[in-house]
């Protein structure tokens, strides 16, 4: 009887939270609902990509990490030294996506800019990891398509399912 519960309980929490099943790997994505706040509006990198061409991606990686490969004209902002005022030329009402290996560290990004003002902020559901689970094409330095992601950890490194992982 405590096992159906359970089950029951998990299946409830995954069908009324809006994000959930928007990874791939079930267990990535259980892993998500709970490190996440889910304080700022999430976005699935398939509803992304679909719209990509008028989005401003913002990197909440470290730079280490960035240099390695980010989304394509992504901007650096950084996590542990992120500075509002680097923003201070973006529209307010710009669509807006930040981003990081997994989504805690630009959730938090994400959360300062809307209590700053900005008006179409999301966060990526599953991060860069997802993005290159799922397919989609990561960029150099050069502007280069490149198969390397950075992982930031081993212990992290492991929901990176595709790609090369390059430290």
């Amino acid at each position: 009887m405590k096992i159906i519960f359970f089950y029951c309980s998990i299946f409830s929490f995954l069908l009324c939270n809006p994000a959930a099943g928007q990874v791939q790997d079930p267990a990535y994505n259980l892993l998500l609902q709970q490190m996440l706040t889910h304080s700022v509006k999430e976005i699935s990198v398939k509803e992304v990509a679909a719209k990509s061409s008028n989005v401003l991606f913002l990197d909440a990686r470290e730079k280490k990490e960035y240099n390695v490969s980010h989304l394509k004209d992504a901007v650096f902002v950084g996590y542990d030294h992120f500075d509002m005022a680097a923003l201070k030329n973006i529209d307010k009402d710009q669509r807006i996506v930040v981003y990081c290996s997994v989504g805690y560290r630009s959730e938090k990004i994400a959360d300062q800019l809307v209590k700053a003002g900005y008006s179409h902020v999301a966060n990526l559901y599953g991060g860069i990891f997802e993005w290159v689970n799922e397919g989609y094409t990561v960029y150099d330095l050069a502007g280069n398509a490149t198969p390397k992601i950075h992982p930031y950890d081993a212990t992290w490194g492991i929901w990176l399912k595709k790609g090369e992982k390059a430290y």
